[in-house]
């Protein structure tokens, strides 16, 4: 498990000097399960075992990620009901399986901090998806009106973040199937 920096890429090289996963991750042989973008943080689960990364990653297991996204704007009963019904996306329909308004989670501060406008207020949402597309949860909250500003995943099915701090990884043992790692956030 690793909790992925703001600005960090999802691989182990980047030809370009960009901050990457081998910055933080001495370990040999691991690959993500599953990718998150530069601009978003959070969990990330890493292996060497290609089936278990199969069963993490392909949207036809239905394994549930859930997020914390900062969104411009404070969502209402009917955009959060246009997230868990679907919305049209350019590449066909999405649908979250979770979608809720919550105060501000317990976060650390990112760097750089998002922006700040006095006179537009912002909201937070906790959504859950079974598929991964490019920049799916911030395209569906565009899509019903509230751009994404932060972008947090804290939980992959059974496994939270809970308590890593950015650049920080723990190995977790897996036993057989899909068993959890951090149980608690």
């Amino acid at each position: 498990m690793f909790n992925k920096p703001f600005g960090v890429m999802c691989q182990f090289t980047d030809r370009d000097g960009r901050p990457t996963l081998g910055d933080f991750i001495h370990v040999t042989g691991v690959y993500p399960a599953g990718r998150l973008d530069r601009d978003s943080e959070g969990l990330l689960l890493l292996t060497d075992d290609g089936a278990l990364q199969h069963r993490i990653s392909h949207p036809a297991a239905k394994l549930e990620k859930r997020y914390w996204v900062q969104v411009e704007g404070v969502p209402d009963s009917s955009q959060l009901e246009r997230l868990t019904t679907g919305v049209m996306l350019k590449d066909g329909p999405a649908r979250a399986t979770h979608a809720r308004s919550i105060p501000e989670p317990p976060l650390w501060p990112r760097q750089p901090p998002v922006r700040y406008r006095r006179h537009i207020p912002t909201g937070w949402l906790e959504l859950g998806l079974t598929e991964g597309r490019n920049r799916q949860v911030r395209r569906m909250t565009a899509a019903v009106g509230l751009p994404t500003l932060r972008l947090v995943r804290h939980r992959i099915g059974p496994w939270r973040l809970a308590g890593l701090q950015p650049g920080q990884w723990a190995i977790i043992p897996i036993q057989s199937g899909l068993s959890p790692g951090r149980l608690s956030d």
